[in-house]
């Protein structure tokens, strides 16, 4: 997927999402045989429009309404098959509701056609990280994630790399012309440094194992419940190299993200072997993920939702902050690598 344009307005203009109420998102879930109690909650999400509706019958279920133009037909129905072929294998996640053979429908609201899918409501927490027992079962379950997404590979699903999430994100930023003037040259010569830095560094590692991932499994997108993770959102599924799907676990300072990574991995390896090159990528991954964040966005900047939710996002001291980021990332690739036998 390309979301690259030559140039993008930075003020609110009239998004697709306008004509998309709390009538329109009731008469939708009704259109599929479901009966509602007219009780509609907006659920915390940018990239699409998720909410929770209540049914007649007293339960729940999540209207997820995909950004359009954002991902194709072929891409959405490649998430939804690998959440339930890993739901056939009884592991923890919320695959959508099959509704007249479906899992992807249309509806239409004044000449806009929205694709949505319907969730089982799932509640639950969200897990300690800190906890080194949890961090174990996480694992656990990400062995046995990987090891389903190992069997083959997405086809429509783009593949994580530098070109996709580096090179393309900065290029639109200085072509949008988000960044204030004062501080281009600075973001022009360090993103560039980075990006060779992390090129190197993948070119570097040769041929590396490709997998159908979660590809944003932060832990905003766990849910605690039953004493095991239950892993939703797979709306970045991606292939791409495991630690993507791991990196993402570890935090604090160098030791407490020594001895979490070898909680993890000893779990993990269980049921699926670890490529320790992959170590590697923690740091270039961080970067790539800060700056595609930048870009996503910006390129979002049209919809009404982001300058209400990120208003400082478009200041010169974002920017400021955003470049001292970068700067960071660039002395933490000079750190050594984490290790998987580090005594």
């Amino acid at each position: 997927m390309d979301d690259s344009v030559a140039e993008v307005s930075t003020e609110p203009q009239r998004h697709a999402y306008d004509v998309l109420g709390p009538d329109q998102v009731l008469d939708a879930v009704e259109a599929m045989g479901l009966p509602t109690s007219a009780r509609v909650f907006a659920l915390n999400s940018y990239e699409n429009r998720v909410y929770q509706i209540g049914l007649d019958d007293g339960s729940f279920v999540i209207a997820k309404f995909y950004r359009p133009e954002r991902w194709s037909d072929a891409q959405i129905l490649e998430e939804h098959a690998f959440t339930a072929e890993l739901e056939s294998l009884e592991i923890p996640v919320v695959p959508p509701m099959v509704i007249n053979d479906q899992t992807l429908h249309l509806f239409e609201v004044q000449g806009q056609t929205f694709r949505f899918a319907l969730f089982p409501r799932l509640a639950g927490r969200a897990p300690e990280l800190d906890n080194l027992d949890n961090l174990q079962v996480m694992g656990r379950f990400l062995g046995r994630v990987h090891r389903v997404g190992s069997q083959s590979r997405f086809e429509h699903r783009i593949d994580l790399s530098v070109e996709q999430w580096a090179v393309k994100s900065r290029q639109f930023l200085l072509d949008s012309r988000f960044i204030p003037a004062s501080l281009v040259s600075a973001y022009d010569s360090l993103s560039s440094d980075l990006i060779q830095r992390i090129d190197a560094t993948f070119k570097g590692l040769g041929e590396l194992s490709s997998l159908r991932l979660h590809g944003d499994c932060h832990p905003g997108n766990v849910l605690w419940r039953d004493d095991q993770p239950w892993f939703v959102d797979f709306d970045d599924a991606i292939n791409g190299p495991a630690i993507q799907d791991l990196w993402m676990m570890l935090s604090g300072e160098r030791d407490q993200r020594q001895a979490q990574l070898l909680e993890i991995i000893e779990a993990y390896e269980e049921f699926y072997e670890f490529d320790a090159r992959e170590l590697q990528l923690i740091e270039p991954l961080r970067t790539l993920r800060i700056m595609h964040h930048s870009a996503w966005l910006a390129r979002r900047w049209t919809d009404p939702a982001f300058p209400l939710s990120f208003p400082w996002f478009n200041t010169e001291r974002y920017w400021a902050e955003h470049i001292l980021e970068l700067r960071e990332q660039m002395s933490a690739l000079d750190e050594p690598v984490l290790q998987l036998f580090p005594y």
